[in-house]
């Protein structure tokens, strides 16, 4: 068996094509939102949540059938009906280069979409090679349990001070001090995480002298 290759990707600006407006293609858009790509959802009728999208044009929706042209220029494409013969003729109208995932036909997709937990900056991504995706659910709230609300100031916190630290400090020992003290358990419990830093920093400043 051949396994996956795990990958994050920027999707601002790409072209990103879903077929079908049911319930599994209302959940492709929406994990689609907030990355910045264009999604067009191609399909004769579509939820009501995909109707709201499109009002608010946050995507586009074309209504009417797929036809091959509909994937051209498209980076990634979900096939995302309750037709299988459908889902099939998508992934033989994209070409080799084109990412295309069949919601009922993951053994001929060449990507799959894993349960995802997002944290501001901290992502976790869990999959189970297609083998059970209720259990990466399953596994993803119990992430959603051990990694709460609280990640997403603290990963903004540590965003913010790691740029400081690479661009202001410029003993390499003292670097690597910091950069780890900040993720300990008494910066991702602090009240005041800038003070807390400030008397890290001073603290630890002194024995760089």
């Amino acid at each position: 068996m051949n396994s996956f290759y795990p990958i994050i990707l920027r999707l601002n600006g790409k072209k990103v094509v879903v077929v079908g407006g049911g319930k599994v293609a209302e959940r492709k858009v929406n994990g689609l939102l907030g990355t910045g790509a264009d999604v067009t959802v191609i399909s004769p009728e579509i939820t009501e949540a995909i109707q709201k999208l499109a009002n608010e044009g946050k995507i586009v929706w074309q209504q009417r059938t797929f036809s091959e042209e509909d994937v051209y220029g498209a980076f990634m494409i979900f096939a995302a009906t309750n037709d299988r013969a459908l889902n099939q003729k998508v992934k033989d109208s994209a070409d080799s280069h084109q990412l295309v995932t069949m919601a009922d036909n993951p053994d001929e997709s060449n990507f799959h979409v894993p349960a995802h937990l997002q944290r501001g900056r901290l992502s976790i991504s869990v999959s189970t090679g297609g083998a059970s995706p209720t259990l990466a659910r399953k596994i993803r709230v119990q992430l959603e349990q051990q990694f709460n609300e609280s990640y997403e100031a603290y990963l903004e916190f540590l965003f913010l001070k790691r740029q400081w630290i690479l661009k202001e400090v410029e003993d390499a020992s003292f670097k690597r001090k910091l950069l780890a003290a900040i993720v300990s358990p008494d910066f991702l419990y602090s009240e005041n995480r800038e003070q807390d830093f400030k008397r890290l920093y001073n603290e630890q400043a002194g024995t760089f002298d």
